[in-house]
């Protein structure tokens, strides 16, 4: 990392600490908005959140380690995370699964050598009875069918830019998703 690039990323970190106070209790809300803002958090990123909040590195480095839906390395722009559990592994999660590796040509754990995609597992997101489910960044998939993975990805590419432009929460929502973090959408198709 340059310099430049780590005066203007302690700078970040500075502005976003101040917002959300000092102290343990604000860690996890700055990695959060961090992540938001850089896709990820470096090592470096993780020493200056420390000096910040007066707390020791290895403090900050278990938090990102510990929460799945922290980043600890880059991943893809787009980080698709299937449920393993039983009750999605009932409705076809593997077919799902399968789908998803060849339609991005990668194995789980693996990002595209483009970086647009990660695909990972997750554990239990609380959508048992509408499984499979599926996360793209923060939009919630249910009911996914190897069919509608090729819509899903599609949307992803389109907000990427491979396809006439559209806002990532249209393309999104087009392709059946519910909004996570937000609440934005309140319903999913069927």
């Amino acid at each position: 990392m340059l310099v430049l690039e780590r005066e203007s990323l302690g700078r970040q970190i500075g502005e976003i600490c101040a917002r959300h106070g000092g102290g343990r209790s604000a860690l996890l809300p700055i990695l959060q908005e961090l992540q938001d803002q850089q896709g990820w958090i470096s090592d470096y990123a993780m020493q200056e959140v420390a000096r910040h909040l007066d707390i020791h590195p290895v403090e900050v480095y278990s938090v990102v380690t510990f929460y799945a839906f922290l980043n600890g390395e880059k991943k893809g722009r787009f980080i698709l995370r299937l449920c393993r559990t039983i009750s999605c592994d009932m409705r076809d999660k593997d077919r799902v699964g399968h789908q998803l590796e060849q339609e991005l040509g990668i194995r789980f754990g693996e990002t595209t050598p483009d970086g647009r995609f990660t695909l990972e597992w997750t554990n239990c997101m609380g959508m048992c009875d509408q499984g499979p489910a599926l996360l793209v960044n923060k939009q919630v998939f249910t009911q996914v069918t190897p069919d509608r993975v090729h819509q899903i990805i599609e949307a992803c590419r389109r907000i990427y830019g491979l396809y006439p432009e559209r806002s990532e929460d249209a393309a999104l929502a087009a392709a059946g998703a519910m909004r996570v973090a937000t609440g934005r959408y309140a319903a999913v198709e069927a």
